[in-house]
């Protein structure tokens, strides 16, 4: 009689929750390294005393690499491509924490911000992961919410309206925090099983949830 317990389960579902478990894997290795490395890049740019190359390079150097990654998401150039782009977001977000950093509260301000960013994070991630529910349809939403949200932020920015761009930050500080649900969860339910793109859409949702978090912490200490 044979005693050992035998497995109902079909062998195309483990090899899925395997590939899937990979993936994962691989995500969070590469964002974490993606971290460090847009880290050190404005590390970087703040020790230089680099300027902010403006909003027009900057919308062209984020939306060329974020192709060039999106084309090259296959092939080992997608790495050369995500660690350019985010190297590349690193050197823009150095001007902005020299400028905070200048400020009387500066130093708390940006503490606050990056905390808030971490916990909100892992606390969505986690909740995506252990609950396992599908946040798949918040995608159109959170499309249009986003596109409304930069057509507005470049509104705020070209007709200077800083009431408007405080609300946009918050608009940003919720879709954010969507994306990161509904990525982490679309990687658990194998909806996105390129590593590479997912690691692309969580390093973006934590870089503008920080940036937004860094506006509004700013302005509720009166120093924005």
């Amino acid at each position: 009689m044979n005693n050992h317990p035998i497995s109902n389960t079909p062998s195309h579902v483990n090899e899925s929750v395997l590939a899937t478990n990979k993936v994962i894997r691989n995500t969070y290795a590469l964002l974490s390294m993606t971290l460090m490395f847009s880290g050190a890049s404005a590390a970087f740019s703040m020790a230089m005393n680099l300027p902010h190359p403006g909003i027009i390079i900057t919308l062209v150097g984020y939306f060329g690499l974020l192709f060039a990654t999106m084309k090259l998401r296959n092939s080992a150039w997608g790495i050369v491509c995500i660690f350019a782009l985010t190297g590349f977001m690193g050197l823009t977000l150095g001007p902005i924490l020299t400028a905070y950093l200048s400020l009387p509260n500066g130093g708390l301000i940006v503490s606050q911000a990056m905390v808030a960013t971490a916990v909100i994070f892992l606390s969505l991630s986690a909740y995506a992961i252990t609950s396992k529910k599908d946040f798949s349809f918040m995608g159109g939403f959170l499309m249009v919410g986003i596109i409304v949200a930069f057509l507005a932020g470049l509104g705020a920015i070209f007709f200077a309206i800083p009431a408007l761009s405080l609300g946009v930050s918050a608009m940003f500080v919720l879709l954010m925090s969507g994306l990161i649900l509904y990525e982490t969860s679309n990687i658990i339910h194998g909806g996105e099983t390129n590593y590479i793109m997912a690691t692309t859409s969580l390093f973006v949702a934590i870089f503008n949830l920080f940036t937004s978090l860094l506006h509004i912490l700013g302005f509720l200490n009166g120093e924005d």
